[in-house]
């Protein structure tokens, strides 16, 4: 059993390998924008060398058996960076897979994702889609980098099952997401597919505070930019950061970004100690919340402090403000999670 000397090592361990994929600059993230897959399989194979699609596996199926705290520190990481390789769907598809398919997982050879969402700002992992009889039937959406996709784990109200996205009865249409990325709409009709088992919905649980993770990422990184925006611009004969009013808004930010992480932090590891249902819920349910909202709020301030540059595509802290807008409605937007939070958390929850 790993003591928290050992977490703490581990954690510090991941964030640090995260440098070998994070540049000083944004060029690499503005050069895959817009273009299929929306990420560079080459960077991905790399991630996977380095063990990252394999965080949650157990080290019994050759993963290296790592907690949420791990998992949720590098998205974070991952999210300072805007990196667009498809790192949370990753995970979630290797913990519900075994045997080749997941080996391929692990290698980087293959890419494979969780295909659940039917409806806007839902949580059904079932819907109306089956996977009875060695078939599958039915429609799932927003599917996030699903262009880059060779096969997805599809939900439904018989299960789980692997389908390849070459197969027959397979279609699969892309949608530009406001980041630069895509979502997949994949639609079968008597498709073939393998059942597998498990269900996703513990999963999915880790990937929605894994993307809290992430957006507490994209908003630290994008308050610590017009810090030093602030410092260095210069009106009325002094630098702007030395306004009282734009220090009070800076300071609002702060906290902002202070309380996100205590609740991120929190809920991992809420995840790595605890069974109780209702409680780990209403732990990804506060958190991803909380991130979804201030990550909203501190990437808009953060544009409105830039001044006019901030509006314009140049500039890179407006990247942060799409990728928050395309990640604070995954896996289930504020409203959802607040609701959920009302209706499930403990009593004694404060």
């Amino acid at each position: 059993m790993s003591t928290a000397e050992d977490r703490s090592e581990n954690i510090r361990l991941l964030r640090e390998s995260a440098a070998a994929v994070i540049p000083g600059d944004y060029r690499r993230i503005r050069a895959l924008r817009f273009q299929d897959p929306g990420f560079d399989p080459a960077t991905w194979k790399e991630m996977c060398d380095m063990g990252w699609a394999a965080l949650r596996v157990p080290e019994a199926k050759g993963g290296s058996g790592l907690g949420v705290a791990e998992y949720c520190a590098l998205a974070e990481e991952l999210g300072r960076g805007l990196v667009p390789e498809p790192f949370i769907g990753s995970v979630t598809a290797a913990s519900l897979l075994s045997g080749g398919a997941l080996a391929e997982v692990l290698a980087g050879d293959k890419v494979i994702l969780p295909a659940w969402q039917e409806r806007p700002n839902s949580l059904d992992t079932a819907g109306d889609t089956t996977v009875a009889g060695g078939r599958a039937n039915g429609r799932k959406a927003f599917i996030p980098m699903a262009a880059g996709a060779d096969a997805f784990i599809v939900s439904g109200r018989d299960g789980l099952a692997l389908v390849a996205r070459d197969a027959a009865g397979v279609s699969l249409s892309i949608e530009r997401t406001q980041d630069g990325g895509n979502f997949g709409t994949l639609t079968l009709d008597n498709a073939a597919c393998t059942p597998l088992s498990g269900d996703m919905a513990e999963a999915l649980e880790e990937a929605a505070l894994a993307t809290g993770a992430y957006l507490l990422g994209v908003m630290d990184r994008a308050f610590a930019m017009t810090l030093d925006y602030m410092k260095t611009r210069n009106q009325f004969g002094r630098a702007i950061g030395s306004f009282q009013a734009l220090q009070h808004r800076a300071a609002d930010l702060k906290i902002q970004v202070a309380l996100t992480r205590a609740s991120v932090e929190a809920a991992a590891v809420t995840l790595d100690t605890s069974q109780h249902p209702a409680l780990r819920q209403s732990v990804v349910s506060r958190a991803k919340a909380r991130a979804a909202d201030a990550a909203m709020l501190v990437t808009r301030q953060c544009i409105q402090l830039h001044g006019g540059i901030g509006y314009t595509d140049e500039a890179d802290i407006g990247l942060f403000l799409r990728k928050a807008m395309v990640l604070s409605h995954l896996y289930g937007g504020a409203a959802l999670h607040r609701g959920r939070f009302a209706a499930v958390a403990p009593e004694d929850d404060e």
